[in-house]
């Protein structure tokens, strides 16, 4: 069972999706995504399997949550660098997002 002090370890971030496209390369229909997380961040690489509910064109601007300290992981011929976060849902997976507009790179917390 996970603790509070596992939870700790997580660095989770806002960042808002700059850049999306098609992730043909992948085994599952996936996106490819820059993500900027601010300036003492920068901009991050994430494979997000979210193509069930969203486009490309609704994916460009939004504020999501990601955690940004897993080490990358290869997907395919393209590495990933952060985790983007969203739940499962009965139509796919819902990103997890800010209510409000927030500074990129605010801390979850």
């Amino acid at each position: 069972m996970a603790n509070f002090e596992d939870f700790m370890e997580l660095d989770i971030r806002v960042g808002t999706i700059i850049n999306a496209e098609k992730f043909d390369e992948a085994k599952r229909p996936a996106y490819k995504l820059e993500i900027d997380f601010g300036s003492s961040i920068g901009i991050k690489k994430s494979s997000a399997q979210i193509t069930d509910i969203y486009n490309i064109s609704d994916l460009v601007g939004k504020q999501i949550l990601a955690v940004i300290n897993f080490p990358p992981k290869q997907i395919a011929n393209f590495i990933s660098e952060v985790l983007v976060l969203g739940t499962y849902s009965n139509e796919g997976v819902v990103l997890i997002i800010p209510d409000k507009n927030v500074s990129n790179g605010d801390k979850l917390g």
